[in-house]
């Protein structure tokens, strides 16, 4: 079985060629409203960007774009990347989020696995050019679980005093007490870079802490989260990767419900069809087979009762993901009672959250 075949239902495939994956992702790139993360589940990197912000890198055929807070670099996609489109219900009960996964197979996402602090020299590809020959050095994040497969989480620099730390911490874990490698970085801000298959993304502010009031700054920034990490999980469960696949990096297109600070706003049309048409050609047929049939019994004033609950996670999120849609959506046109009925069955009670976290064990930010 093909790996598209592992994404799009048969009938589907005759429109793949209407969506462009890199046309796809440098629209995207442009949209201010998009966001981007690289990394591990709980060792993230992440990239935003004002619409009004000043530009370092631009260039829409490498499908890099850097700011003075942050950059990303999508230049190295396999011929074999596969985007996965996906929906997920939110705390807030009436929201609700949505992304896309650029994975590969396992064995071609994995990186270096590193389970100490290692020098990786010379930065020779950087976004910026001003950033050439600042010196890498891998965290060594693999010491907690697996979750760090698909990426290499490292810090750059070019500070002499840094440096010299972080070289008399290699060859020991990070988290190791005596280790003066994680106070050092603490201290001195150096750039964050998740290094994966697909390229990188790299973070220039502050590190969230003490320096920024205790939260992650807003814009570009990172989180390493131990206890998250120790799950051992490549990526939250509530994201729909076929099996024996790693997401290297995640697109998230604007919500129409939120902005990117999460500040509520009136239903935006145009990003919630945008999304929906990636949905439908690059979603799991688990999420998007059941919701196209609950969506035409809503339609039709069909009794909750006479669907079927869906057998998988992903499905049931998706007829959750539905019901908040309906509700949000002015256009929907369906009657309260019939929603009504239909949010009460499957949208009633919250189902547990493997994802559910401490967040009080944070090292770097303020959770995620």
């Amino acid at each position: 079985m093909g790996a598209s075949s592992l994404i799009q239902p048969v009938q589907r495939n005759l429109v793949l060629h209407m969506i462009d994956l890199h046309e796809t992702l440098r629209s995207n790139l442009y949209d201010p409203e998009t966001g981007w993360s690289m990394g591990g589940f709980g060792a993230i990197a992440e990239f935003h960007q004002d619409a009004d912000e000043t530009l370092c890198v631009d260039d829409g055929q490498r499908l890099v774009r850097a700011t003075v807070r942050g950059g990303i670099g999508l230049s190295r996609l396999p011929q074999n990347i596969v985007p996965v489109a996906y929906e997920a219900v939110s705390k807030n009960p009436m929201r609700w989020a949505h992304g896309v996964a650029l994975c590969l197979p396992s064995a071609e996402a994995s990186m270096n696995k590193r389970v100490v602090v290692t020098e990786l020299g010379p930065d020779e590809e950087p976004l910026r050019d001003k950033d050439k020959g600042a010196v890498l050095f891998d965290m060594g994040l693999s010491a907690v679980g697996g979750a760090c497969t698909a990426v290499d989480f490292c810090v750059r620099t070019a500070d002499a005093d840094l440096i010299e730390a972080l070289r008399s911490a290699c060859g020991r874990s990070i988290f190791d007490p005596e280790s003066p490698a994680m106070h050092a970085i603490l201290n001195a801000h150096p750039h964050r870079v998740a290094l994966t298959r697909v390229g990188r993304v790299e973070v220039y502010q502050l590190i969230g802490g003490p320096a920024t009031g205790g939260k992650s700054p807003p814009g570009p920034h990172t989180h390493v989260l131990p206890n998250i990490m120790r799950s051992g999980r490549t990526h939250s469960a509530n994201q729909p990767i076929p099996d024996g696949f790693i997401p290297c990096a995640m697109m998230y297109p604007g919500n129409p419900l939120t902005t990117a600070l999460g500040v509520e706003r009136v239903f935006d049309e145009r990003l919630h069809d945008s999304f929906q048409k990636l949905f439908e050609v690059w979603g799991r047929d688990e999420q998007t087979y059941p919701k196209e049939q609950a969506r035409a019994m809503i339609r039709d004033g069909a009794a909750a009762a006479s669907f079927e609950e869906p057998g998988t996670r992903a499905g049931r999120i998706a007829l959750r993901v539905l019901c908040r849609q309906f509700l949000a959506d002015p256009r929907a046109g369906v009657d309260g009672p019939t929603l009504k009925d239909w949010s009460a069955r499957f949208d009633g009670a919250s189902e547990p959250d493997p994802d559910d976290t401490d967040p009080t064990d944070v090292v770097e930010g303020e959770g995620h």
